[in-house]
């Protein structure tokens, strides 16, 4: 696990397009399909990195309190299955199982998803507005798993944002990175 920071996408930048296997339903499905005209979270998640199962809990209690609002979610897993099968497409069926996902998780096989997006690392967030383009990016906030002083799982940088957009608020320009194991490259 390399501890890799997001490489923060330019704000503005209009969601890139995909049509990918959702390994919930089996359907493929694309953006157009799942974007919401209140806002869509597309998430960089995969089922073995620390940081995401540390996150989990409250990506489960975010999507569960903004998808009655009207925001869509979409979660994405990039890793090369070849050397870590634990994050194959039979292995997210089961993740999205056991956690009650509510939303889609999508193989991005080829990877070419993650380089469009820039993803950097799991997990990595961005927010899409009604009109699809980016109006945050990085982290769900700054809890880490194993820290030795450890600051709770809120959601706070997420959420925040997630609220603004909602109601057509302004977010800050100062967002910070995610931080999380590094997308695992073929």
């Amino acid at each position: 696990m390399a501890r890799t920071e997001s490489n923060m996408l330019p704000l503005g930048t209009i969601a890139p397009d995909f049509k990918l296997k959702d390994t919930v339903s089996e359907k493929n499905l694309s953006l157009n399909d799942l974007k919401s005209d209140k806002a869509t979270v597309v998430m960089f998640i995969c089922n073995h990195c620390p940081y995401v199962i540390h996150v989990m809990p409250e990506i489960i209690r975010i999507a569960n309190e903004f998808q009655p609002k009207g925001v869509s979610f979409v979660a994405i897993s990039s890793n090369d299955v070849v050397a870590y099968p634990q994050d194959g497409p039979e292995a997210m069926t089961e993740f999205a199982k056991q956690w009650g996902f509510t939303f889609p998780y999508l193989y991005d096989e080829i990877q070419e998803i993650a380089k469009v997006y820039d993803a950097a690392c799991t997990p990595d967030f961005y927010v899409f507005d009604s009109r699809m383009k980016l109006a945050y990016r990085g982290r769900l906030d700054d809890s880490r798993p194993r820290e030795e002083n450890p600051k709770p799982l809120t959601g706070k940088d997420l959420r925040g944002a997630l609220n603004a957009v909602v109601v057509g608020g302004i977010i800050s320009e100062i967002q910070f990175p995610s931080l999380g194991c590094n997308i695992k490259w073929k």
